[in-house]
């Protein structure tokens, strides 16, 4: 079964960077895309960036785009979510999301979870 398994998370001030790491184990991780959500309180998840199995594509949510980068190691089974630029509307806790079907862009297509991590960015 697959495992995820986020870090990095943590609190930072508004205007710096933080970078998410997430573990993948008991699967094939190059045959997953990957995705990265976020969740704050009392809002919806949100879907905010994702990539193909190869690392070569990848797709973000317009309120990270230019701020977030994501990419992956296949060698370390490791997905990662690079923040610049923090912002405290950007605090929420953070979860990684393997997707079995090939499409990286669509947020419905991510069906196994990490557990999350928080992040908190203070103004």
């Amino acid at each position: 079964q697959v495992q995820l398994v986020e870090s990095g998370g943590g609190l930072v001030q508004a205007g710096g960077s933080l970078r998410l790491s997430c573990a993948v184990s008991g699967g094939t991780f190059s045959s997953y895309s990957m995705g990265w959500f976020r969740q704050a309180p009392g809002k919806e998840r949100e879907f905010l960036s994702g990539i193909n199995r190869s690392g070569g594509l990848t797709y973000y949510a317009d309120s990270v785009k230019g701020r977030f980068t994501v990419s992956r190691d296949n060698n370390k089974n490791t997905v990662f979510l690079q923040m610049n630029v923090l912002k405290p509307e950007d605090t929420a806790v953070y979860y990684c999301a393997a997707g079995s079907h090939g499409i990286w862009y669509r947020s419905y297509d991510y069906n196994t979870w990490g557990q999350g991590t928080q992040v908190t960015v203070s103004s």
